[in-house]
Formats: C-alpha cells, structure tokens, sequence
C-alpha cells in the first residue's frame, strides 16, 4: 500500500451508501451561520458520480426549485455530510445524465426499480458516528458546581416561613408620610 491510500484510507468514512446515477437521493449537509450549526437537507436526482472508491469520490445532485434548476456536487467523505439516503432507484445506462437538464415535467421521469431502501440505508454500528462530548470552560463547570452546593445548603423557605415583605411596606411609608405632613 502507497503513502497516499494510507494517508486517504485515514480520512474515509468506514461506511458510505452506494450512490448511483438516477437515484433520488437526500443530502443532509451542516450549515455554519455564525456560530450556529444546523442541518440542511437537499433532495434531488444524481446526475453524476465519479471516481467511487477515491477519497475524492462525489456526486452531483440536480433538482427544481421554484421553476430553476439547481445543481449541487457533494464530496461523499466530507466530513460536512452527515448522511446521504437513497429514497429512490432509477433504471439508467449512463453514469452522466446530461439530457436530464433539458426535460421538464412528464418527460423528466425516470421508471423506478424495486430495490430495499432500508438495506441500502443502513450503517453498521461500529461506523456510526459518536457523539462529541461538550467542550466546556472549566470555570463555568467549577462555578456551576459551587451553585448547586450552596443550594443543596441552604433549605428553601416555605410561605410561611418567609418574612412579610408586604407587613415592612407600608410601614415605612407611613413614616415617610408623617414626615411629609410635619
């Protein structure tokens, strides 16, 4: 094995649904918007896939959106993909469907074949990715420990217990009023 099939085995993902052209397909990409983080699903047909086994591997994916076609090429490996599922089989005999660009409506079908969406779908356990602990600061760990200590020290007081903060209230402004009227 080469240095370079060691370096790209290194960054591939264990596992990857087998894309064709003529699926319909639904891409789940991570968005960054600041410093937010969202999933952004984007569903279409493939048009084209190309180089397969390489770390470099990508698909195209075309669909209408308001009356314009939109074309996206996806990386399979990028880590911004978090999943890409196969929601329909085509019957196709080409790897690039440039001619699907120019049909619209009716014509744009492609004759569906039979196929278990849910064998082709599936990850195996040991390649799902795990969950990424929460990066805390230490100082907000340590402060909201604290918090909770001095919590859990002190006993809440019940209605009755409390002091009648409405009783103190109008005794001093009775005071300020026979100040006003002297």
């Amino acid at each position: 094995m080469s240095v370079i099939h060691a370096i790209e085995k290194k960054y591939k993902k264990p596992h990857v649904v087998d894309v064709r052209s003529g699926d319909t397909v639904k891409v789940h990409q991570k968005i960054r918007e600041g410093n937010k983080e969202r999933v952004q699903i984007f569903e279409g047909l493939v048009i084209r896939t190309s180089r397969k086994d390489s770390l470099s591997a990508s698909i195209t994916v075309r669909r209408i959106a308001s009356g314009v076609g939109v074309e996206k090429t996806y990386l399979i490996h990028s880590p911004l993909i978090t999943k890409i599922q196969v929601v329909k089989r085509s019957k196709v005999r080409r790897n690039y469907l440039s001619y699907m660009r120019e049909r619209t409506g009716k014509s744009a079908r492609l004759s569906s074949v039979d196929f278990d969406q849910e064998e082709v779908n599936k990850v195996p356990e040991e390649a799902k990715p795990k969950p990424e602990p929460k990066a805390e600061n230490k100082a907000d760990t340590n402060d909201s420990a604290e918090e909770l200590k001095t919590e859990a020290k002190e006993p809440k007081q019940t209605e009755e217990e409390k002091p009648d903060k409405k009783k103190e209230e109008p005794q001093k402004s009775d005071s300020s009023e026979e100040k006003t009227k002297a």
